[in-house]
């Protein structure tokens, strides 16, 4: 299964596209499994379980919350978690709500993680070494931490827009696995890297549109 860990829709402030839009991009590119992640919204998640019932893609619910200490993603949780806490206060809430923790972009050009990762490395189930549309060498740089380190990984497009939807994914052996089997093979470290980040101009044009979007 083809899996995009990180995507928005316009509940996300910089974000105008529809859970449909997504849904329907993610179909028409072969992606198989999405997460929508919303900033501190999950009501784009709900919308697209809805939308993709009896279609080839599992939806499984999220959100991008905004700790002190930067980004973090909760997949699979019902629950808006609540933004400005600490990291770690932030994970705890993520786990009592059932979800998994994965750190997102933590070492991007434009939204760095601030905490020391290393010392939360016993409280996260992964974080994201490769994301479609951050700039620098984060992915890099995050790849690197996940194998110094022994941990598992995801992939995220970061699409707030449908041209951006599966343009990288984790690929899990398997198929019409449930969302607990998905989030067992990532924490298995079963998956494969696969697709490629966006270009520097298609980046540069991708940011501009979530800036223009937070006006609207």
């Amino acid at each position: 299964m083809k899996c995009d860990f990180h995507v928005h829709t316009h509940y996300s402030y910089d974000s105008t596209a529809s859970a449909r839009e997504m849904v329907e991009a993610a179909l028409k590119k072969g992606i198989d499994c999405l997460v929508i992640a919303d900033h501190q919204e999950i009501k784009g998640a709900f919308e697209a379980i809805d939308y993709s019932q009896g279609k080839p893609l599992l939806i499984i619910p999220g959100v991008e919350v905004k700790s002190k200490d930067g980004d973090i993603l909760a997949l699979n949780v019902k629950t808006i978690i609540p933004a400005k806490l600490s990291a770690g206060e932030t994970i705890k809430k993520i786990k009592e709500a059932g979800g998994t923790v994965i750190i997102p972009h933590p070492f991007a050009s434009l939204c760095r993680f601030k905490a020391n990762l290393e010392d939360l490395i016993s409280q996260i189930d992964g974080i994201e070494v490769l994301n479609a549309s951050a700039f620098g060498k984060g992915n890099r740089k995050a790849w690197d931490f996940a194998q110094k380190n022994n941990l598992p990984f995801t992939a995220g497009s970061d699409a707030h827009f449908p041209n951006l939807v599966g343009r990288v994914y984790l690929e899990i052996p398997g198929q019409n696995l449930s969302v607990e089997e998905v989030l067992a093979a990532i924490k298995e470290k079963k998956g494969k890297l696969g697709g490629k980040e966006a270009d520097f101009f298609e980046k540069i044009i991708d940011h501009l549109k979530r800036n223009i979007a937070k006006v609207f």
